[in-house]
């Protein structure tokens, strides 16, 4: 069974996929957490360093800051299961998060402040209000009605012609208050004409690969 421990290491951290070398800061682990259980879910190796080398567990007692993340600072609770394994003589943890029904779930940024954070590729980052308001209509399961006005045919000529959009440029060259731009980001991305791609600087949207 080394070997599947060993596997998921060989595949470096990506999207479903975390290493880290020591538990110290439980608001921070709480931000790997809710970022797991607000996108596909995923892993947790405790024990084992960014490069992927196994440095082991140095006390059972990070086990428990990953508990009192859980519970203390994410909002809602998230769940999580466990698994010891042994390597090169050393402890390491999995920590196994599941996609969650009851997203979005909240942790405390650097400055304190409860924030939304999703995992992409191997960084956890800020959601931002069009994708929470996406998933608040999925949660309801309403409908959505599109009137295929002016606004919206701007917004697919220039993703026709270009590769992205940002809220901000839609809502300037569409002429139209930030507020309306969103809601028309969040119509499309629900009916899969649009996704949302979320980086570390910026937030961009862009046709959905069927419309591409």
């Amino acid at each position: 069974m080394n070997n599947y421990i060993k596997d998921l290491i060989a595949q470096g951290e990506h999207q479903r996929l975390d290493f880290k070398f020591e538990i110290s800061d439980s608001k921070k682990i709480a931000r790997s957490l809710v970022a797991f259980a607000n996108t596909d879910g995923g892993r947790l190796l405790v024990g084992v360093k960014d490069n992927g080398i196994i440095a082991g567990v140095r006390s059972e007692e990070e086990y428990y800051m990953v508990e009192g993340a859980a519970k203390i600072y994410c909002k809602p609770e998230v769940g999580f299961s466990t698994k010891e394994w042994r390597l090169e003589g050393k402890l390491v943890f999995e920590i196994i998060v599941d996609k969650s029904p009851l997203k979005p779930h909240y942790a405390p940024d650097r400055d304190g402040k409860w924030k939304v954070f999703v995992r992409v590729d191997d960084q956890n980052l800020l959601a931002n209000k069009v994708l929470l308001q996406v998933w608040k209509h999925q949660k309801n399961g309403k409908g959505v009605e599109i009137r295929y006005r002016e606004q919206e045919e701007i917004l697919m000529h220039f993703l026709q012609e270009n590769e992205h959009i940002t809220l901000s440029g839609f809502s300037r060259i569409a002429g139209i208050p930030r507020f309306m731009a969103e809601k028309i980001l969040v119509n499309f991305i629900l009916l899969d004409i649009i996704r949302i791609d979320i980086t570390e600087k910026q937030t961009y949207y862009r046709l959905s690969e069927r419309r591409a």
